[in-house]
């Protein structure tokens, strides 16, 4: 048996999720989770940082070792909240904070990834071995170094029928999971935007981080034009296996479009914005997911999954699929990716593949991460 945390901060750039999980053979059981805020100043450093015109490579520097103590306390804050000793906890995986990626090749810039997150500050603040750096070997197979959570997708939700695994984080993602389905039969990929143009609209014009419960969408119209415009950019068609994040979808994608359109009403903004989550959604489910797996259930996590407007959007535009939350299964829908990356670390501390070539397009499975062993006491 085995206590492992697994950390993230997402491309939303709401808060590092800290999950705390107990694992006895095959059984994965979640044991604690807290979500430590983001400040405002932390944020707009990260921002800077994934900025090509505002990075600097001294700004990079100290933030990937600020983003190091904000985890740390955050896995602090997971074991206080369990009452577990940090002494009986096996490994930290930690994802940390993506500031760029580069999926493919991009003449002259090699296909790439960065996370940010000083791994030595965090076992150096907890006295915990950590595993970090876990996209950079997927890539160096030849993969796109994302999505990496289908493995422990595979491992908490293979069932006797058909499922989609929905996560609606900054970015959406689906893995499709057939019947009893082999390892091997797994595929995955980035659909298109989640939360990430609907936080960003919502601070924009109102303020705040994100429109609660998706009440704000409710009350808007959808633009057609524009909702058509954004379907036609040709990532949202494009086959898998693709990934995408802020690069495409970031403040530039939004910025971009306000500029382009300036007659729009800001609670209209939000609700082309949430159908264009469920659009890009639909388009990709019936062109590569349904012809593969015909799955009549629907399962959706991450913030997302809290956003009702959202949810019944992507169910009127699926109609033959049931839409059901992880807190439907006992899991918290704002951990699974924290639960994903402490299930991967502790495969990595056993020597395990992890990734899942039919979902990031790698030449073969491989161990995922690097380890930094704890400080000798």
């Amino acid at each position: 048996m085995a206590y492992v945390i697994g950390l993230i901060s997402g491309t939303s750039l709401d808060g590092c999720d800290a999950a705390l999980i107990r694992i006895d053979g095959d059984k994965i059981s979640p044991v604690a989770f807290v979500s430590l805020p983001m400040s405002e100043a932390l944020r707009g450093k990260i921002l800077d940082c994934c900025s090509l015109e505002k990075s600097n490579v001294r700004l990079l520097c100290s933030v990937n070792v600020e983003i190091g103590y904000w985890f740390a306390q955050a896995a602090k804050a997971v074991l206080a909240k369990a009452g577990v000793a940090a002494g009986n906890v096996e490994c930290i995986g930690s994802h940390g904070q993506t500031v760029y990626h580069i999926a493919e090749h991009e003449e002259p810039y090699l296909a790439s990834t960065l996370q940010i997150g000083e791994p030595a500050i965090i076992a150096y603040e907890t006295g915990i071995p950590v595993v970090s750096s876990l996209r950079a070997m997927d890539m160096a197979a030849g993969g796109r170094g994302a999505p990496l959570v289908p493995y422990a997708e595979y491992l908490l939700y293979r069932a006797d029928y058909p499922r989609a695994l929905q996560n609606l984080g900054g970015i959406g993602n689906v893995t499709a999971l057939g019947a009893l389905c082999g390892l091997d039969e797994v595929f995955a990929f980035d659909t298109g935007p989640g939360n990430m143009i609907i936080n960003a609209l919502a601070k924009r014009f109102y303020g705040i981080d994100y429109d609660d419960g998706g009440a704000i969408a409710a009350t808007g119209a959808v633009n057609e034009a524009l909702l058509a415009e954004w379907m036609n950019l040709p990532y949202v068609s494009a086959p898998p296996p693709k990934a995408t994040g802020r690069e495409l979808y970031g403040a530039q994608f939004v910025e971009a479009a306000l500029a382009a359109h300036t007659s729009i009403r800001p609670q209209d903004w939000l609700a082309t914005a949430t159908a264009y989550t469920a659009a890009t959604i639909e388009l990709n489910y019936r062109r590569f997911v349904f012809p593969r797996c015909p799955v009549k259930e629907i399962i959706a996590s991450g913030g997302g999954a809290h956003n009702k407007t959202l949810l019944r959007e992507i169910a009127r535009c699926l109609p033959e699929c049931t839409v059901r939350t992880q807190e439907d299964l006992g899991w918290d829908s704002d951990s699974k990716e924290a639960v994903a990356f402490a299930i991967l670390a502790h495969e990595t501390m056993r020597g395990h593949p992890s990734n899942v070539p039919g979902a990031t397009g790698a030449k073969r499975p491989v161990v995922l991460g690097c380890i930094t062993p704890a400080p000798v006491t």
